[in-house]
């Protein structure tokens, strides 16, 4: 596993702002550590690394533009992009995993799908592709936004304020966010693999 702090020191605030805005924005975004890499710059922002205000401000503009430009790019060229199910971004799974989490929990999917990997870059794509009005959207796209930067960073920033040297523990705790944020995904393929047996 990559080291986050390496990773986020080495890329800087401009690094973590692009990677936000990648993961919910482009196509290949899907496979970026979001969670983990807001929660671990939340601890670096304790000890001094960066400015908390600075990191919570740009990444829910990154966060809110990054949907935007999904949804914006999924009604333009989603459909035709994931009909031809060509080479290892483009295939029709993934766009049917994101409507399937669709029609389970409807127009509040903008804001969950913020905290399920792979999920939340091709939920906005879904969206644009489908018949979501962009005023609809772009409300649930800020609330998603705001509520998930905040609350991944200022989680990191306050432990890392609570407990001595957290640079030791952000390997670990990163590992931790990253197998909770895939449980999800993990139960329905799990539900998806008994429905199938019946």
């Amino acid at each position: 596993m990559l080291d986050p702090v390496f990773l986020i020191t080495t890329v800087g605030l401009i690094g973590i702002i692009f990677i936000i805005f990648a993961e919910t924005g482009l196509f290949f975004g899907f496979f970026f550590p979001g969670d983990s890499l807001l929660f671990t710059a939340g601890i670096l922002a304790s000890q001094g690394i960066f400015n908390i205000y600075s990191l919570i401000i740009f990444c829910i503009l990154a966060a809110i533009i990054g949907d935007s430009v999904g949804y914006w790019s999924g009604k333009k060229y989603g459909r035709a992009l994931f009909e031809r199910d060509a080479g290892f971004f483009f295939r029709k799974k993934r766009i049917q995993d994101a409507e399937e989490f669709y029609k389970k929990h409807g127009k509040y999917t903008i804001i969950i799908a913020r905290f399920v990997p792979i999920i939340r870059t091709f939920a906005p794509i879904v969206a644009g592709i489908g018949s979501m009005s962009y005023s609809n959207f772009i409300f649930y796209n800020i609330l998603g936004g705001v509520f998930w930067v905040s609350l991944m960073l200022l989680s990191g920033y306050f432990l890392g304020g609570m407990i001595a040297n957290p640079d030791t523990y952000i390997i670990p705790i990163a590992a931790l966010i990253i197998f909770i944020s895939f449980i999800p995904i993990i139960i329905e393929i799990i539900k998806n693999k008994l429905k199938n047996r019946r």
